[in-house]
């Protein structure tokens, strides 16, 4: 069995969105008991983690981390959409923009402690899209 879903999120600029809650929706109207999740971003300036879902300071942390690895301020050539725009693409290629998730019992199979994230690393507010398909028994 497969099941396809496109799901469009929209982001207010450089953050975390959590989107578990809204996979794990998808899986349950699949229908799928054991097979395997599959999620891809449509886009090359924003990323997919899966990461820590209890204590916002990871969050943090990671924005802080990624923000000083690939700064705005280096004198990159490709800046069609602003400052931000080499690096956002620069720090989607050090990411994902696909994960995939084992499902089991008709649910996602993630660890306590873990949240699926949209990774938006642009400034501006943004409508992503996201591909979830779904396929197993």
């Amino acid at each position: 069995m497969h099941h396809q879903q496109l799901l469009r999120i929209s982001t207010k600029g450089k953050s975390l969105y959590k989107i578990t809650a809204k996979i794990e929706s998808i899986v349950a109207e699949s229908g799928v008991k054991t097979g395997l999740c599959t999620i891809f971003l449509r886009h090359t300036s924003a990323s997919l983690i899966i990461q820590e879902n209890a204590d916002p300071d990871v969050l943090l942390d990671l924005s802080n981390f990624l923000a000083k690895l690939v700064p705005e301020s280096a004198p990159y050539i490709h800046n069609a959409e602003g400052a931000d725009d080499m690096p956002a693409h620069i720090r989607t290629a050090l990411t994902h923009t696909s994960e995939q998730i084992p499902i089991s019992q008709n649910r996602l199979v993630l660890g306590t402690w873990q949240g699926i994230y949209i990774w938006e690393h642009r400034e501006r507010s943004q409508q992503r899209e996201l591909v979830v398909h779904i396929m197993g028994d």
